[in-house]
């Protein structure tokens, strides 16, 4: 029998086969542009509309907001649940930055690699279960 071939010698989904299923890779955004201020409490009252709005896109899994007042840059750090969310949300907040007024606005997109990511503490942000949560077999009841 003739088995396809594959770089990693194993046998590769069948083309068409629905019951694979495939696994979304997260993708995280990184947002920095030149920002004149507000700051700290004064930008977080400033912005609870738009970080409500951030909050309810659709893929989105967390956003953590940075700002540096000493080089004057502001931006964000996003983690979304695949690369399609991530395109969508990007070409939003480029036009809303843009609408804004705000120029120079650099974003990187990039695809996470959640292996190492769990064993550096980022399970729950990626949606896996702590080691806490992982029943041990001490702690299991096994039922007949």
């Amino acid at each position: 029998m003739n088995e396809p071939k594959t770089r990693i010698g194993r046998r590769g989904p069948v083309p068409g086969d629905r019951s694979v299923r495939r696994v979304a890779t997260p993708t995280a955004l990184l947002f920095r542009f030149p920002f004149a201020g507000p700051w700290g409490e004064e930008l977080a009252q400033a912005s609870q509309e738009l970080a409500s709005d951030i909050a309810n896109e659709d893929g989105l899994v967390w956003k953590i907001w940075l700002e540096d007042r000493e080089t004057g840059h502001a931006g964000g750090i996003y983690l979304f649940r695949d690369a399609a969310a991530a395109s969508r949300y990007r070409q939003k907040h480029e036009r809303r930055l843009a609408a804004m007024g705000l120029t120079g606005v650099m974003v990187d997109a990039f695809s996470v690699n959640t292996e190492l990511s769990v064993l550096t503490m980022a399970r729950a942000a990626l949606g896996e279960p702590s080691a806490s949560e992982i029943p041990s077999m001490a702690t299991m009841t096994i039922r007949p």
